[in-house]
């Protein structure tokens, strides 16, 4: 089955990180993403940019309102994610908890609908 692992973090923690700091997270994902490759559990999966580049868009009535950032204010971020396979939940939940911002953020783990 196909899982959604959404990685949230605080942008705060990530500004406040200096280039040491974030030069060893990039070669932790770096890690992990070569081992979930190997695994053949990896399908896919991207970083985003900060939410200040995001645009939020909703229709209502048929007229398209568009507001700059993401959708609501909080305090931890989406900052990217992962697709992969997994058997279960439990085996998703485990490779979910090795992302490495689960140690300072948190990653949402959810089942991708199948339609068919």
């Amino acid at each position: 089955m196909k899982y959604l692992c959404l990685i949230f973090e605080a942008e705060t923690l990530a500004e406040k990180r200096d280039e040491k700091a974030n030069q060893a997270l990039f070669a932790e994902y770096d890690e992990f993403t070569k081992e979930i490759e190997a695994s053949g559990n990896h399908i896919g999966g991207e970083a985003l940019l900060p939410t200040d580049t995001a645009t939020t868009i909703r229709v209502r009535n048929g007229e398209t309102l568009l507001t700059d950032g993401p959708f609501a204010e909080t305090k931890e971020q989406l900052g990217g994610y992962y697709l992969i396979e997994a058997a279960s939940l439990d085996e998703a939940i485990e490779i979910a908890s090795r992302i490495p911002s689960a140690k300072d953020g948190c990653v949402e783990v959810r089942p991708v609908m199948l339609i068919e």
